[in-house]
């Protein structure tokens, strides 16, 4: 079983549907389950209004249904002190940082870099503006700079996500144009294997 934790410093940056999604990408091919861990219960809400394509539960459900499942996703909840920040990256195989593409997103993202140094861990852009902005790229080559690890896969923002939440599915479950955004979590998902196989 692998662990893949989605969290934080800030809220707002499209962390708990990173998680549905990523979790969504996974459940194609293996048995998947998202814990629901941020107080918020974005995913669980999410869920509860469709059908999803994997397991969603709380803390105190998955101890009865972890069991079996060969990827787990939690969703943390957002603005994690330090220790519990260290405590999730021991505790998993992937810990990715969702964040916007602006300038007040880059110190707390420095502040997480530096109390995670030794996990496994990547930033994910989330929430980018679509072209011709540059903001999502021009933000991206500063994390690396600055030696954090870096999806090269960006999420675009999109009112396609919204509509998937009203109607309890992530988008690839959409249609017409409000299946388009899945076209970048495929590429994250492409890229999270890639991360994990190493």
């Amino acid at each position: 079983m692998q662990i893949i934790t989605v969290t934080g410093y800030k809220g707002g940056v499209g962390k708990s549907t990173s998680a549905i999604h990523i979790a969504a990408y996974l459940a194609r091919n293996q048995k998947t389950i998202l814990i629901d861990g941020d107080p918020n219960r974005t995913a669980l809400n999410w869920s509860q209004r469709g059908e999803m394509p994997f397991t969603v539960a709380d803390e105190r459900q998955a101890m009865r249904l972890i069991t079996g499942h060969d990827f787990v996703v939690i969703d943390t909840p957002a603005r994690p002190n330090s220790d519990d920040l260290q405590e999730l990256a021991k505790g998993c195989d992937l810990l990715i940082l969702p964040t916007t593409p602006d300038v007040v997103s880059l110190e707390p993202m420095l502040a997480i870099a530096n109390d995670v140094e030794d996990a496994r861990y990547r930033a994910l852009l989330t929430i980018v503006p679509p072209y011709p902005s540059k903001e999502g790229e021009t933000m991206r080559n500063e994390l690396i700079a600055n030696g954090l690890p870096t999806f090269q896969s960006m999420i675009r923002r999109s009112a396609a996500f919204q509509k998937a939440a009203l109607a309890g599915k992530p988008v690839n479950q959409m249609s017409g144009r409000d299946r388009i955004p899945w076209n970048d979590f495929e590429a994250l998902g492409k890229e999270i294997m890639e991360v994990l196989r190493k």
